[in-house]
């Protein structure tokens, strides 16, 4: 289970709610885009409550067939349908003592809408094919990505269980809005998912890039991405420029696209004054940095290989203390002695 950082004010703000709201057994529903955690949610509520030490159960409304939701929630006996060779407990009970989690609860069917909706207010389960109802104790952790208001106007949802489903309504932050997190988490997965204890380092312009996109798979779009790295270049430190266009998600593309396309303007802009300019620094007596021997970008960085080659040499070769000497991020500081090609 991916943890939830608490660095952003909405990350610090949400984890206020889940503290206070684990502390009883009141129904939550979760909302927010596919991807943003929902689940990683219910399951800290869970962990944070009394029902710590009993079972935490998952069902995905959206992903069971219709037809056979009904025994997966619920349970059967043996012959209540064709297939059914044995008893079978259903979710429900299983979680019983525990919590429920129902994902895409917006997807779940009217008629199994009914039942659920016995179950919280009776707190009992009825298995198919039984004539004997089934006492349960179940906390019930509700989300959805879709707007249940909406699909209670259309008549896709009942208001009643809706109201009984969303006594505590949480709104999970999407990735664009904490963005500030987003490092971090690349270091956790970095590390989550390292190919033979060999882990990927990001260089400092492509952690920059992750920061500029939207992310509309949230973190697990983020999570597959750094997944894919490790898999590709495991135990490398990637650049940019290392990266197959292609592995990256199409808004990336277009954004490091943009920022190359950019670069190119401003080092064109740095190197060849346009005319104006030109005939203002002639005017004032001034030449053209093109036209001594070095521009100030070559001076500069002539300037920065200096100092990394001498730091360097002061500390044998040690990045890390180099890299606190210079005051520089490490990821940075590799960044330049390749640049360099400084042994």
């Amino acid at each position: 289970m991916a943890p939830v950082f608490g660095k952003s004010p909405a990350t610090k703000k949400l984890l206020k709610l889940v503290n206070k709201v684990a502390q009883s057994d009141v129904s939550v529903l979760i909302s927010g885009q596919s991807g943003s955690g929902k689940e990683i949610i219910a399951q800290k509520i869970h962990q944070a409550s009394t029902r710590a030490n009993k079972n935490f159960v998952a069902v995905n409304c959206g992903a069971i067939p219709r037809e056979l939701l009904e025994s997966e929630l619920f349970g059967h006996k043996k012959g209540a349908f064709t297939g059914a060779i044995s008893d079978r407990i259903g979710k429900i009970v299983s979680a019983s003592e525990g919590t429920l989690f129902l994902d895409e609860i917006g997807d779940m069917p009217m008629d199994m809408q009914v039942k659920l909706l016995r179950v919280l207010q009776e707190r009992v389960v009825d298995p198919v094919g039984s004539n004997v109802s089934v006492p349960v104790d179940v906390r019930i952790i509700s989300a959805t990505h879709r707007s249940i208001e909406k699909e209670i106007e259309e008549g896709n949802f009942r208001a009643d269980l809706f109201y009984r489903l969303n006594v505590v309504p949480i709104e999970m932050p999407s990735l664009k809005d904490r963005k500030e997190e987003i490092p971090t988490y690349v270091e956790y997965f970095s590390e989550l998912y390292q190919q033979s204890g060999e882990q990927i380092v990001l260089g400092t312009e492509l952690t920059q890039l992750l920061s500029q996109y939207d992310w509309p798979g949230n973190i697990r779009e983020l999570s597959n991405l750094i997944h894919r790295l490790s898999v590709l270049h495991p135990g490398e430190e990637i650049s940019i420029e290392k990266i197959d266009p292609s592995m990256l998600p199409s808004g990336l593309q277009e954004i490091s696209k943009a920022n190359m396309s950019d670069r190119d303007n401003d080092d064109k802009s740095l190197e060849e004054p346009n005319e104006i300019e030109s005939i203002v620094m002639a005017a004032r007596g001034i030449t053209s940095i093109g036209e001594s021997d070095f521009s100030l970008k070559e001076t500069l960085n002539k300037i920065e290989q200096d100092m990394i080659a001498r730091t360097l040499n002061e500390v044998n070769g040690n990045v890390s203390i180099c890299a606190k000497l210079l005051k520089v991020q490490r990821t940075t500081l590799i960044d330049r002695i390749k640049k360099y090609q400084i042994s």
